[in-house]
């Protein structure tokens, strides 16, 4: 027992990484004892409640800490389209993490191959998981050679990669989260490395957190309840990290304005156009003064400049470490290639929205179980099985009594009206959107399409500014669209 105290010390001091907060002391600080029960924490003699009393979180691989608050959000200029589906209003953004830069080539090739060694009896994981590399087909231009070798040729390595639809990127940052952890605990001294996994049998973070996932296990850790002698790491050890994912449309925007480089005390003193300070794409330090700050379309038929004096150097998308990141630590949130975000489309979004944390696209989700109440069994890929939360609970717990609020279509009732061809043909074009029957009329305003920010190689200016948004349906891809993942702020939005 005297053994297990002391390797439970180490492991309180040691594995966890100590900081103080702004302001001047931890707040996350719990104390050595209950303040409603005077038992001591961590102490077998009573039970053993073990509870971690100082924590700060890592900044998970290839991430940023953005330290959040409030912005305008919504566009900044003109809206040359007429969408008017972006007025600006004043919310707040939680402090999260974001990728340094948009995911490469090499990475998604990282990723499909674990998938081809992992599932390797489920081809069809990998063949769903492949990017279209048929986005750079056009018929009347020759990309015949990026077809073939933007993806896997090595000199591409570095480059964002493209034709990837909503729903990959977001298999990807599932994937990510789970190969993140697993090595945090291989670096703990808790699990092993593995590199036999196969199929069902491979670590995911829910699954061991569940219990139906045990691996190579070197060294679970000692247990503080007298009954038993070691446990598997929970939820509340803090050493997992939360899940990589795409950030909100919010978040994205706030971090690509990047308006902590712009402000003095609680004072924003210049409202950006872009991610960096006036109205110019031209950089005006003296070093590089009238060099490009993006990569995009300067003008008609001109991708990148005159032979000698290549004004932005990419024809094409850029390595993902080119130009001058903004004042957050972030490359390329303007210009190179557009990015996904988590939303779903909708024009009144301004109209309807939450101050803290907007998002559109909320499908509360919860574990199947069967009907002792245990949480099914994980499925063939390893993974454990969701539900969505039936709308009754929804409604109850919110007390709402004539809507439906399990997911984002509220506040959109035209874009769920049912009209038949008939009443399309009866009135103007509005209704004639949502026409869905009998004739090709199809509406993009529906469950499967997604925001994406930022314009690319392939765009003018005007989309280089972060306060205008586009959609494309989730199952699509382009050669001007990639993706970069966020990661969830745990604890005081303050960082180090």
């Amino acid at each position: 027992m005297k053994i297990k105290a002391v390797f439970l010390a180490v492991l309180v001091a040691g594995i966890f990484v100590l900081s103080s907060c702004k302001g001047g002391g931890d707040i996350t600080q719990s104390g050595k004892e209950s303040s409603k029960t005077g038992w001591a924490y961590n102490d077998p003699k009573n039970g053993g409640f073990e509870v971690v009393t100082k924590y700060e979180q890592t900044t998970g691989p290839g991430l940023v800490f953005i330290e959040g608050g409030s912005f305008t959000m919504g566009r900044v200029e003109q809206d040359v389209m007429f969408d008017w589906n972006n007025v600006p209003r004043r919310v707040t953004v939680s402090s999260f993490y974001m990728d340094e830069t948009e995911v490469r080539n090499v990475d998604y090739r990282e990723y499909l191959y674990w998938i081809s060694r992992v599932f390797a009896q489920y081809p069809d994981v990998y063949k769903n998981a492949l990017p279209d590399t048929l986005v750079w087909r056009r018929p009347l231009a020759y990309n015949e050679p990026y077809v073939q070798y933007y993806f896997r040729h090595p000199a591409y390595n570095e480059y964002p990669v493209v034709g990837v639809n909503w729903l990959q990127a977001n298999d990807y940052c599932a994937w990510r989260t789970d190969r993140v952890n697993e090595k945090l605990l291989i670096d703990k001294g808790i699990l092993q490395w593995d590199p036999n996994q196969q199929g069902a049998e491979n670590f995911n973070t829910d699954a061991y957190l569940a219990g139906q996932y045990e691996g190579l296990v070197k060294q679970n850790l000692p247990s503080l309840d007298p009954n038993k002698e070691e446990r598997k790491v929970r939820l509340e050890d803090g050493i997992l990290l939360p899940k990589y994912r795409l950030p909100s449309e919010a978040e994205w925007e706030f971090a690509a304005f990047s308006l902590i480089g712009n402000s003095y005390d609680e004072r924003i003193y210049e409202r950006r156009i872009y991610p960096w300070n006036g109205h110019n794409v031209r950089n005006d330090v003296k070093k590089y003064r009238g060099q490009m700050r993006a990569n995009f379309v300067r003008g008609r038929g001109d991708m990148m400049g005159v032979a000698g004096n290549l004004n932005d150097n990419a024809e094409i998308p850029a390595p993902v470490k080119s130009y001058w990141p903004n004042d957050y630590g972030l490359y390329n949130m303007a210009g190179n290639v557009n990015e996904w975000v988590a939303d779903v489309y909708r024009p009144l979004t301004f109209e309807d929205f939450d101050e803290f944390n907007p998002f559109r696209g909320n499908v509360f989700m919860e574990l199947e179980r069967d009907e002792e109440g245990n949480i099914a069994q994980k499925d063939s890929l390893g993974r454990l099985k969701y539900r969505p939360v039936p709308a009754e609970k929804t409604a109850q717990r919110w007390n709402y009594d004539h809507a439906d609020y399990r997911n984002y279509q509220d506040g959109d009732f035209a874009s769920s009206i049912e009209y038949t061809n008939e009443d399309a043909d009866k009135g103007p074009g509005s209704q004639r959107m949502y026409a869905q029957k009998e004739q090709d009329y199809a509406s993009l305003i529906n469950d499967e399409v997604r925001v994406y920010k930022g314009g690319s190689w392939r765009d003018r200016a005007y989309w280089l500014s972060p306060g205008t948004r586009r959609y494309l349906h989730e199952k699509a891809s382009r050669d001007d669209l990639g993706f970069r993942c966020a990661m969830t702020r745990v604890g005081p939005p303050a960082g180090n």
